[in-house]
């Protein structure tokens, strides 16, 4: 029989044991080795059976038991002892409360996803997992961070497979009370809100949870609350579904409700209110539009509101593709916007202007979210190096006259939380060399450029470490291959054969991710004799494990996956490669540290940064991987492999994945497999050792999430913090009056003359020439402008590539005409063909670049081609 109503029961616990209730309810456990073996030691089985999950296994551990308990001694206290150890966790000085300078109060991040733990699936891929990667080394550190998401009924989807092998997504509805969240109280007792206005006079009500990840508030919104219709109630349904709409509503929800979320949580808790606001992609963009209407009824006008918003915020972009990012048509934002909807005082053709595509192929008829991020911000990053360089490209419409590298965007690389990747058995390892606490502090903190202790350990306990993490990974494979079969419809006699699936002495090979077609799932499949060949290599075989979802409505990307399990199905090669489904954070934690390979493939440029390869580096595994993203900054021959790409101007796709898929073969017969099984003197395989080992040593520093927390605390929180307190409202009111002023004059300022004290056009390395230059300023003076000279190597076509700027003085007064002069050096400090010019730049003290107005003027084309090149 079925129930009509449904209710969460939770227990009562013994007195003793009430502390128990607090330690669940925080999700630093699902990275606090300690407090997991202490819930384990509540009942094992069923903590086995709750999934790793606290809250469920309290819910499910019989009265008896927790009476037991409640009396055992040595349990207790253990339980004082974790209970304690969070408590000095949440509440002590650590890196954050230690830095000299004054750093921002409270900084609140929003993301569309959040990846914690399996037991809050509130993801769907690289994004979330990095946003709670984000969050885990914010808390380690103690950075104020506040967390701002939403909270879905459905999540993601969960994947299953046809007999077929075609994907299936199945939507289980998650009751917030049975996951490890508590809803935001006011102070009589009732939920806390927040609403949102919608056409027609209707309203979206949200109820806001809270997740406590550590030191660090996440607060999540919810639109299923009795308040709305049906149609509002599941704008919250799920992850990346339905339509234009659904996910407008989505974004506007997580943008303008965030903020409103983050004043309620402030206004109930005593927090902080956020000085630097940091939205994790487009997706809650509009958060800086709800700021500009919180300041509008403080008495500031849109420019000047605008300046103040910009000044705090910081955007991360992770798309490398212009179709990555969320547009919307104009007509339909703005039905959603303006009198009759939300933020009514604010004019409709302002906020349609800040999404505006203006630049060269854009669609003006498309609001497009990245573009109003970058508008709203002041500073703006990419998540790898590589990265930063395709967004100034992508971006620099933005910027006319401004070379791409000069765009105003730069990079922080991504990172991962070791604490949360880092196999027990790693951890245990690296704690018998150096202490527990300094195996912490370095996972953490971080700070160090390389871990030298890892050179002291022993070949033998790294071959035996890397064994039994690959046994432990065929164990796990093995059953979910068998629960992956049953759903399929196979009967238990139709599967002895998952019994002698994978070999934990053979070499393993990971690809786990997202499906869309840029990842190239299936480019192992391009020649399979081949990869047969290195399956069922008699003496040297490989075996590839696999896993990964595509987007419900990428039926391409199903059929990627439906090809690879075919594959995988032949008899003649299941016992050597696998597909498993339903790839999540709990798979993901087996996987990384079981395999000796991490095998990516994408499109180069494609990947902004990638950091499932990190996740594995951190377990001594190994790459092989396009130089793309975060690999492409730091690829070593010492700890891995690089895929060569064949990714010049017109290459057919399909004969570019077949070049890169012959050379993927043929690192792995020539160069992958040998160093794996050859032997040296003392029968280990010492040289595949020894890369294991540059591997943890080199690699592991680099790719911490703490690392990536504390540079942007240091180069983008700090300054944003300086940038927001500086403009109180009235340096706000002057920095958009001189903007305004500037734009206004900027036709009028010309570079009229350009002169040297060179004659000639061949000089000596180290020469200084002097540089005078007559300029027009029109109804802008000197304080208001930059002249500089920009000089280095030409190429061809006369392009300045890696250019020197020099700042020139002003010299007198203007001449009759109101021309200034300017005057300065230029050195002459490298050898070959070298050229300079001349241009002018708005300048302000608050401004963070010169690129910033987009406005730059330079010498005419008469000049130019009077002028010449200087040295050749």
């Amino acid at each position: 029989m079925k129930a009509i109503r449904r209710f969460t029961v939770r227990p009562v616990l013994p007195d003793p044991l009430r502390p128990l209730s607090d330690l669940a309810r925080n999700l630093r456990w699902s990275w606090h080795a300690e407090t997991r073996d202490l819930f384990r030691s509540v009942d094992p089985e069923r903590w086995a059976a709750s999934g790793g999950d606290p809250v469920r296994l309290l819910g499910s551990v019989p009265p008896g038991r927790l009476a037991e308990l409640a009396q055992d001694r040595p349990f207790l206290r253990r339980l004082t002892a974790v209970a304690g150890d969070l408590h000095d966790y949440t509440t002590g000085d650590r890196w954050y409360q230690t830095q000299p300078e004054e750093l921002p109060a409270a900084i609140a991040y929003f993301s569309p996803e959040f990846g914690i733990t399996a037991a809050l699936p509130q993801y769907s891929g690289g994004l979330g997992i990095l946003a709670g990667d984000h969050l885990k080394a914010a808390s380690d550190l103690g950075v104020p961070l506040i967390g701002v998401g939403l909270l879905y009924r459905h999540g993601y989807f969960r994947q299953t497979l046809s007999r077929d092998g075609w994907q299936q997504e199945h939507y289980p509805v998650l009751d917030p009370n049975e996951l490890p969240v508590a809803q935001l109280e006011e102070p009589d007792g009732t939920p806390a809100q927040v609403a949102l206005a919608l056409p027609g006079g209707k309203q979206l009500h949200a109820r806001i949870w809270l997740a406590q990840v550590g030191r660090v508030p996440l607060l999540m919104l919810d639109s299923d609350v009795e308040e709305n219709d049906l149609g509002e109630r599941g704008v919250t349904d799920r992850l990346y579904g339905g339509g234009s709409e659904h996910r407008l509503l989505q974004e506007m929800l997580l943008g303008i409700g965030g903020v409103r979320a983050v004043r309620t949580y402030c206004r109930l808790t005593g927090h902080p209110e956020p000085e630097v606001f940091h939205t994790n992609e487009g997706h809650a963009g509009f958060l800086g539009l709800e700021r500009i209407a919180e300041l509008c009824d403080e008495g500031l006008d849109f420019d000047s509101a605008l300046e103040s918003v910009r000044a705090g915020t910081v955007f991360t972009t992770h798309t490398p593709v212009p179709a990555g990012i969320d547009r919307f048509d104009r007509a339909l934002v703005a039905r959603h916007f303006g009198p009759h909807a939300e933020l009514p005082r604010i004019d409709v053709e302002r906020v349609l202007r800040l999404g505006m595509e203006t630049y060269p192929g854009g669609e003006p008829n498309l609001f497009n979210m990245a573009v109003m991020g970058l508008r709203l911000a002041q500073r703006a990053n990419g998540v790898s190096l590589l990265h930063g360089h395709v967004s100034r490209e992508m971006f620099a419409g933005l910027w006319p006259g401004f070379d791409a590298d000069e765009v105003p965007i730069t990079s922080v690389t991504n990172g991962v939380h070791a604490p949360t990747w880092v196999a027990p058995e790693v951890f245990r390892l690296g704690a018998r060399q150096i202490g527990a606490q300094r195996a912490e502090d370095a996972l953490t903190v971080g700070g160090s450029d390389r871990w030298d202790a890892v050179a002291d350990i022993p070949d033998q306990d790294i071959f035996e470490l890397r064994r039994v993490l690959r046994e432990q990974l065929v164990t796990e494979v093995r059953e979910r291959l068998r629960a992956s079969w049953r759903q399929r419809g196979a009967h238990t006699a139709e599967l002895g054969w998952i019994d002698s699936v994978l070999d934990p002495d053979v070499l393993t090979i990971g690809f786990a991710r997202r499906v869309p077609s840029y990842k190239r799932l299936t480019l192992m499949l391009r020649d399979r004799d081949r990869l047969m060949d290195l399956l069922l290599h008699p003496e040297r075989p490989i075996q590839i494990v696999v896993a990964g979802k595509a987007h419900p409505a990428d039926d391409g990307g199903k059929r990627l996956v439906q090809e690879l399990v075919r594959f995988a199905d032949d008899p003649r090669v299941r016992h050597r490669i696998v597909f498993l489904p339903d790839y999540g954070m709990a798979m993901a934690q087996k996987l990384y540290p079981g395999c000796d390979i991490w095998l990516n493939n994408p499109l180069r440029p494609l990947e902004a940064c990638g950091t499932s390869g990190m996740k594995a580096a951190l377990n001594g595994c190994l790459n092989l991987s396009v130089l793309d993203g975060w690999w492409d900054e730091w690829f070593q021959p010492d700890f891995g492999w690089a895929v060569p790409t064949a990714d010049g101007v017109g290459t057919d796709p399909d004969h570019r994945d077949d070049i890169e898929a012959a050379a993927l073969y043929d690192l792995l017969e020539q160069r992958v497999t040998p160093r794996f099984y050859e032997r040296g003197r003392s029968g280990l395989p010492d040289r595949w050792i020894e890369m294991v080992r540059h591997t943890l040593s080199l690699l592991g520093p680099k790719v911490l999430a703490g690392r990536m927390v504390r540079e942007y605390v240091e180069r983008l929180y700090a300054p944003a913090a300086l940038s927001h307190r500086s403009l109180d409202p009235d340096a706000a009111r002057d920095l958009a009056e001189w903007k305004t002023r500037v734009r206004a004059a900027w036709p009028g300022v010309t570079v009229d003359h350009v002169e040297t004290s060179a004659s000639e056009t061949l000089a000596e390395l180290g020469t200084t020439l002097a540089l005078r230059v007559r300029v027009g300023l029109g109804d802008l003076g000197p304080d208001d402008v930059e002249v500089q000279a920009v000089s280095g190597r030409v190429d061809e076509e006369d392009r300045i590539g890696d250019a020197a700027v020099v700042p020139l003085k002003p010299v007198g007064v203007p001449d009759q005409d109101g021309r200034w002069v300017y005057e300065g050096p230029l050195s002459l400090d490298r050898t070959g063909p070298f050229g300079y010019t001349v241009r002018i730049l708005p300048a302000h003290r608050l401004l963070a670049s010169g690129a910033e107005l987009g406005l730059v003027a330079g010498p005419s084309e008469e000049l130019v081609e009077a002028a010449g090149l200087l040295m050749r």
